[in-house]
């Protein structure tokens, strides 16, 4: 059984081992610094199993009121194909349903995640930007290795 609930405190050793997990250096080079971010977020989703084991989680940046955006959704890679994230999100929808504009960002669908992330979402309901006459726009990262 999977426990899904909202959270505020975050243990490093767990977050740590949940974005290793996944191959995210970039957050794990300094995982107190994804604590912060985590408890400055809007809201935060996480996953357990009936021990207590992070299984996954999910963060949100958003006024609550016209933007949601979700800054990330990551499960233990031990855990996919298993619903995890389909729940992560499918909660996220519901609970943001209200806003105009429910937005996540993902590799491109050439990376070797991508095609495989696109697919994710798709199946959840979400499209791209430019199907939807939207474009999205960002600076460059300066340093891929870093946050």
């Amino acid at each position: 059984m999977t426990i899904i609930a909202q959270e505020t405190s975050f243990d490093e050793a767990e977050v740590f081992e949940l974005y290793d997990s996944v191959g995210w250096h970039p957050w794990t080079r300094d995982v107190a610094r994804v604590c912060r971010s985590l408890v400055n977020s809007h809201r935060v989703i996480t996953a357990r199993d009936e021990s207590g084991k992070l299984l996954g989680l999910a963060r949100t940046v958003s006024d609550d009121e016209i933007v949601c955006y979700v800054q990330e959704l990551v499960v233990n890679s031990q855990h996919h194909g298993q619903g995890i994230g389909r729940r992560l999100l499918e909660y996220l929808k519901d609970r943001y349903a209200h806003c105009r504009y429910f937005v996540l960002t993902t590799d491109h669908e050439s990376t070797s995640e991508g095609s495989a992330n696109h697919a994710f979402y798709r199946r959840l309901g979400l499209i791209e930007h430019h199907e939807q006459g939207l474009s999205a726009f960002g600076l460059r990262v300066r340093d891929p290795g870093s946050l």
